[in-house]
């Protein structure tokens, strides 16, 4: 195998393989990166045995060929190499080696069999579609917040993506939920979706999935199957197996009937919580909010620490209410809200809150209350 790349494609193509690669390996072919080099230009595949990432990459090849090599140490050595450079990489089959050279640099690097790298069976999906990146991105990057990290709970360890019926219309959903908090995203359900069977993507491939989301424009091709999904652009590839779980009903925590209507600046309010919670303790990180006509109080009272105390002018005309919660959920929710406004509807301090985005009704984000 003989190629020739330039150096920014080779970063970019293998930052984004070896992130997929975990750091502590029992397996060593895991740690590789499988390199393959075809007429065609060069792709690079990486996998931990649940994701698999293969990234296509123009080059200039001479000698069809392929081999695995460490993809740390690529990464490293390629991100070292000075700006604008060609990048020469070959194999040496009787040596067991690859050979990269780029100017007067010259790495040998010890390599593995192919033949041992494991390749993600490929699997008849069920449905196809095609979906822009904007779209996916927004389902993704508002729902992630609400991960669990709990692993006994494993079936909350990613975003529960599936069909929803709203007002009589199918809409592609998003939810995620650690018990503590959900986010419920909606969006316009693509062409040829209908028939999703609804899966959980794991956070990690929900991490890696944001990578290809970066272009608004790109259309993403995503197949999905009751075992696997897969997110691809023209040159990029993601392939990862599901949780294989049953998600929760979550709609029965979503508070319907919540009637107390406070309105609020949701910058000001996320910097508010942020500073009173300079005091709190890190154990509970509790906030309270003292509600009152067109009045907000947020305070927090750590014993050990001291005692904070914010007054906003906000949008509240229901009787006087107050409430705790955890201050980093509050303001995670709020970082979500893309609109001036956060409208937050309570119904007493023992019971959820629920959150949205002004008047869009297509995002929704609940909150438990804490005891303060």
């Amino acid at each position: 195998m003989k190629f020739s790349i330039e150096r920014a494609v080779l970063v970019k193509a293998v930052s984004q393989a070896q992130s997929v690669v975990e750091r502590r390996n029992t397996i060593p072919i895991l740690a590789n990166v499988l390199i393959e080099a075809t007429p065609d230009g060069v792709s690079f595949r990486a996998t931990d045995l649940d994701t698999e990432v293969v990234d296509q990459a123009p080059a200039q090849v001479e000698r069809p060929g392929a081999t695995t090599v460490s993809a740390v140490m690529l990464n490293e050595i390629a991100r070292k190499l000075p700006d604008g450079a060609l990048v020469q990489i070959s194999t040496d089959e009787a040596a067991g080696r690859l050979s990269v050279q780029a100017g007067r640099s010259n790495f040998s690097l010890a390599t593995l069999p192919r033949e041992d790298f494991p390749v993600m069976a490929s699997s008849e999906y069920s449905v196809n579609f095609k979906a822009k990146a904007d779209l996916l991105r927004r389902l993704f990057d508002k729902a992630k917040f609400a991960i669990s990290t709990e692993e006994t709970r494993y079936y909350l360890n990613g975003v529960y993506m599936h069909v929803a019926q709203v007002d009589g219309q199918p809409m592609l959903r998003c939810v995620a939920t650690d018990g503590h908090r959900l986010a419920r995203i909606d969006a316009p359900l693509p062409v040829g979706a209908d028939e999703m069977p609804g899966v959980i993507v794991p956070r990690k491939t929900v991490a890696e999935l944001r990578k290809l989301l970066d272009d608004d424009d790109t259309d993403i091709a995503v197949s999905v199957s009751e075992t696997k999904v897969r997110f691809a652009t023209p040159t990029l590839t993601l392939t990862s197996k599901v949780i294989d779980g049953t998600f929760p009903d979550y709609s029965r925590v979503i508070p319907l009937n919540n009637a107390r209507k406070l309105e609020v600046d949701a910058t000001d309010f996320a910097r508010a919580v942020d500073r009173v919670a300079t005091v709190s303790s890190e154990r509970s990180r509790a906030v309270k909010l003292a509600l009152d006509q067109d009045r907000l109080i947020l305070s927090v009272n750590a014993p050990d620490a001291g005692a904070a105390e914010e007054e906003l002018i906000v949008a509240y005309a229901d009787d006087p209410l107050e409430i705790g919660f955890n201050a980093k959920y509050l303001q995670e929710i709020a970082s979500q809200v893309d609109r001036d406004n956060a409208v937050f509807l309570f119904n007493g301090s023992g019971d959820a809150a629920l959150i949205r985005e002004g008047g869009d009704q297509s995002a929704v984000y609940v909150v438990m209350p804490m005891r303060v």
